[in-house]
């Protein structure tokens, strides 16, 4: 597989970083794909350049992989190199794809909201474009697949809600995961153990789901014998709802900052 050619990476941060990984682990050819970044931090695998002046060749597929504030100083830079053909995947989180085409008159929009998996090909994209045709839709949703689970969206609230669950999610399980890991130090076990056991549990549990297609539920009654260990503490966490309380309060923190940052790039004023 080979990714468009040429390929910019406007702005190379952990996300862009991670999705390049992804691709030279799968094999795919980077031969012909640029970063621009103004620090000219050099990025393995790819062509790093300080401008898009040192870009070289128009660009075929365009990746904005830059903070959402900096959308209107990047754009003038690249409207002189888009064309009706060039594909533009939006990385930036929250921008909906009405303000990205008030912005780009010409080329194909597409949104994308990877999470940080995707290095390892075992990431979750959502995908959505409100205009473009089946051979564009379905190039790019192979080039995405094999980073890990990509899917693409009917519109832009479920893209949103994929972005706060998978997109912040890998957050939230290395806060649970770390959590874990100091309840072990406290039960006595050194430091790096208790890591290695929270970390390669999770790892297990989700393989194990996910291999088998094993509800939630009932890989926690299959671990939690009557009267056992395991059932007193999941009476804590079920005790008044309190894990799905919490997570849902911290899902909706995200969620509503995502709605910040697109109030933001339509150009009103968020309190």
């Amino acid at each position: 597989m080979q990714i468009p050619v040429p390929t910019w990476f406007v702005g190379c941060g952990n996300m862009a970083g991670a999705m390049i990984d992804g691709w030279r682990m799968a094999g795919v050819d980077l031969s012909n794909a640029v970063a621009i970044r103004p620090s000219g931090t050099p990025v393995e695998g790819v062509t790093t350049v300080k401008s898009v002046k040192d870009a070289g060749a128009a660009p075929a597929m365009i990746i904005l992989g830059f903070k959402p504030q900096q959308l209107d100083d990047v754009v003038p830079d690249l409207l002189p190199w888009i064309t009706s053909k060039t594909i533009i995947v939006s990385l930036l989180a929250g921008v909906e794809a009405e303000s990205l085409r008030r912005r780009f008159k010409k080329g194909i929009i597409v949104r994308a909201v990877p999470n940080l998996p995707v290095s390892v090909r075992r990431g979750v994209v959502a995908l959505y474009a409100d205009a473009i045709d089946e051979a564009t839709r379905k190039a790019v949703g192979d080039l995405f697949a094999a980073l890990g689970y990509a899917m693409w969206t009917d519109g832009e609230a479920a893209l949103a809600g994929i972005g706060s669950v998978a997109g912040a999610g890998p957050a939230y399980v290395a806060r649970f995961i770390a959590a874990l890991a100091k309840a072990g130090e406290d039960q006595g076990l050194p430091a790096a153990t208790a890591a290695t056991i929270a970390q390669e549990t999770v790892l297990g549990t989700a393989w194990m789901a996910a291999a088998a297609g094993m509800p939630m539920d009932e890989l926690a009654r299959r671990v939690a014998s009557p009267n056992g260990t395991t059932e007193a503490g999941l009476s804590v966490l079920d005790r008044l709802d309190a894990l799905n309380g919490l997570v849902t309060r911290t899902i909706d923190a995200a969620r509503r900052r995502g709605a910040e940052l697109a109030a933001e790039a339509r150009g009103e004023q968020v309190a």
